[in-house]
């Protein structure tokens, strides 16, 4: 039977938007649209209420950071580098790391590189986006996430995930600027290099995001001892408190 005219290329509109299953898009898309199965897959289920009534001291969670191309991601701003370190309560567990480049396919200003010390060269042969975001969603799993001032890397992990496989993040994310303010309400500021030195805690390698990560595993670590004193023992808690400052 003849092929309706427009319909190929219908099919690869479809494809292109999501709109096609992943294990038909597999079949056509090769390594990148098995990564999409993986990262739509993963996404399900993440809120799970269980997480919520776990204690502090026992969840699971994975400290991130991500390096950009700038602060604008619906302007055209690329992820440069993904960083996490996994941490159990308040245990870093230093052994288990994530860390890679990105190839953002965008120069990156001469600001970002004197910031981070990424060039253009060595990202040339960096992995593209689709692939660092699997190895990334694959590193933290189901655990809970942290960052410092997470607004931004929600961002831009947003803007990924949507442009990548058609998904939002759906993980809990917990605030390390946020429990700052809950713990220190008068402060003038919550930039993590003060928080940092205030806590004693040695800035090593600012703006590589494996290292901003360990350091901000660290703070975490030291503020669930602090919370846990105001009678804040579990996730659900901690969002309680959050909620209401």
């Amino acid at each position: 039977m003849k092929e309706p005219a427009g319909s190929r290329s219908g099919f690869w509109n479809m494809l292109r938007s999501g709109g096609v299953p992943s294990a038909v898009a597999s079949v056509f898309g090769g390594p990148s649209a098995h990564q999409m199965a993986f990262i739509r897959s993963l996404s399900r289920e993440q809120r799970r209420p269980e997480a919520l009534i776990t204690p502090l001291n026992e969840l699971e969670t994975v400290v991130f950071d991500l390096e950009t191309t700038g602060f604008n991601c619906q302007k055209g701003d690329e992820i440069l580098s993904f960083g996490a370190v996994k941490m159990k309560g308040e245990q870093v567990l230093e052994d288990e790391t994530f860390y890679t480049l990105v190839n953002p396919r965008i120069d990156i200003p001469s600001h970002i590189t004197d910031l981070t010390g990424i060039t253009p060269a060595m990202v040339a042969d960096a992995p593209p986006l689709i692939e660092a975001l699997h190895d990334f969603m694959a590193f933290i799993g189901h655990s809970v996430l942290v960052a410092h001032a997470s607004a931004h890397d929600k961002a831009f992990l947003n803007t990924a995930l949507w442009r990548t496989s058609k998904v939002r993040l759906t993980h809990r994310v917990i605030d390390t600027m946020m429990i700052a303010k809950l713990l220190h309400p008068s402060r003038q500021g919550y930039g993590l290099d003060e928080l940092l030195q205030e806590e004693g805690i040695q800035i090593v390698g600012r703006h590589h995001a494996l290292e901003d990560s360990l350091m901000t595993a660290k703070l975490w670590a030291g503020y669930m001892n602090r919370v846990r004193e105001n009678e804040i023992s579990t996730l659900g808690d901690l969002y309680a408190h959050l909620g209401s400052t």
